[in-house]
């Protein structure tokens, strides 16, 4: 393939005017207040669902949704704090939304900020703003927003970046990045998930030297900005602690690197190039090892330096080793990597030590037998298992372990209502918070309890 065709797929990791009150289905009142899900994977970043009281097993008809909204379109996940949910979308005025795997469609619409009450789905307030879109797969926003200290943090598919207030929607300070760092929209836009870690923002920028910019949280001053490549990528910014210092972890399509989060400084660079630009899914750490794999065949397994920060490559992955991720970022448990693969589209355990594939199925992603490119599932653990959401709109509950994929219970939550190769998808990190999912597609938002008490 040439390099300027460009693969079939729309990012996640992947992410409109006014919303009505009307619910859809029964109103309910969610469990007593539990754990916040304030940004994308979680409180911890780390896509681990740390409540109690979750049930084992769905009820025979599903667990009880308590509201659902309408939105318009959107990859956005949405964030849950302080008794809301913040989630982003797209009301499209002019303009066809073809999904082109190789160009932009152009469009014209708003983009918006939606804050509803956790409780029972009241809409609180909304923020919009026209947004010409150009990019590819244009259903709307692509990353979640970050909540923290009574704020809330959002990055639009053109690099709008804003943050608000969380009561109200004030705008406290904007920027376009676009203008400000002089760059290109990325074809399938902006999605690398912002990143709050005390008084400072982390973002996935591009430009010359801008790939990644640290701005202060509070006023949006600049910081720092670090790093050059071709092409910003998609992957979000992650911080690692190793080798006795905390470390930024960006990376970029042209190479792996850790820098210094409190100056930008480079402490170590790897390279490592997926093909078509697309870095996506986040370098895992566990204990010493980063893993690191994307489209293109590519993956890695890296040590991470016990006394300093530096990184040095234990294996490559060989085209039969190992998972290539994309919009779904893998998860490690112990001396296994779980991870969906973009590239045939199914669940996969990989051996950390070596990258040997130990089992690998396409029930929890498309359910079909044969490849299906970018088939895709978000994994999130919760005790000793996992609640896996398919592209197909259904939630699953599972035990992963280096023998098999053994699933629990799954229930339909949601209608896939976008299109990908022909087959309709919902390509949406869910939050897990309050004992509840809250989850979206193109059409709405919903909350369903996952407390242990339901009949």
């Amino acid at each position: 393939m040439k390099r300027n065709q460009r693969p079939r797929t729309c990012l996640a990791a992947i992410c409109a005017s006014s919303v009505m009150l009307v619910m859809f289905g029964n109103l309910g009142v969610l469990p007593a207040r539990g754990d916040d899900w304030p940004q994308w994977m979680g409180p911890q970043r780390d896509g681990v669902w740390r409540e109690t009281g979750v049930l084992e097993r769905f009820p025979p008809r599903g667990p009880k949704v308590l509201w659902r909204v309408p939105v318009a379109g959107g990859y956005s996940g949405p964030a849950v704090a302080s008794g809301k949910v913040v989630v982003m979308d797209y009301l499209r005025s002019e303009g066809e939304a073809t999904n082109d795997p190789g160009g932009r469609a152009t469009l014209k619409g708003k983009e918006r900020v939606l804050c509803f009450r956790a409780s029972d789905g009241q809409l609180l307030w909304k923020r919009e703003y026209d947004c010409p879109y150009s990019i590819s797969y244009p259903a709307g926003p692509r990353t979640t927003p970050a909540i923290a200290e009574g704020k809330v943090y959002t990055l639009g598919a053109e690099g709008h970046l804003l943050c608000l207030e969380l009561n109200d929607g004030k705008v406290l300070w904007s920027k376009d990045l676009r203008k400000e760092y002089r760059v290109e929209t990325p074809l399938w836009g902006f999605c690398g998930h912002p990143l709050v870690d005390g008084k400072t923002l982390y973002c996935l920028v591009g430009g010359e030297g801008s790939v990644a910019v640290a701005f202060d949280k509070d006023t949006g001053q600049e910081r720092w900005r670090a790093l050059s490549a071709s092409e910003p990528g998609y992957c979000p910014p992650t911080l690692i602690q190793a080798g006795g210092r905390r470390q930024l972890v960006i990376w970029h399509p042209e190479a792996v690197n850790g820098l210094d989060p409190e100056t930008g400084a480079l402490f170590w660079s790897q390279p490592l190039r997926p093909q078509y630009a697309m870095s996506i899914a986040v370098p895992r750490q566990a204990g010493e090892f980063l893993f690191v794999s994307g489209i293109g065949k590519c993956a890695a397994l890296y040590r991470l330096d016990a006394t300093r920060p530096d990184a040095q490559v234990v294996w490559i992955a060989k085209p039969n080793q190992a998972v290539f991720c994309g919009a779904s970022t893998p998860f490690i448990d112990g001396d296994t990597i779980y991870g969906n693969d973009c590239e045939v589209g199914n669940l996969r355990a990989v051996r950390l030590a070596t990258g040997e594939r130990l089992w690998e199925t396409f029930e929890p992603t498309t359910g079909e037998t044969r490849r299906a490119s970018h088939g895709t599932v978000f994994i999130t653990r919760q005790a000793d298992r996992y609640f896996l959401f398919s592209e197909t709109g259904d939630l699953i509950i599972a035990r992963l372990t280096p023998e098999k994929y053994e699933e629990v219970s799954r229930a339909h939550l949601l209608e896939p209502t976008n299109e990908a190769f022909g087959r309709p998808v919902v390509w949406c990190h869910p939050a897990y918070a309050q004992r509840c999912i809250f989850v979206r597609n193109d059409k709405e938002l919903l909350c369903a309890s996952l407390a242990d008490d339901q009949p």
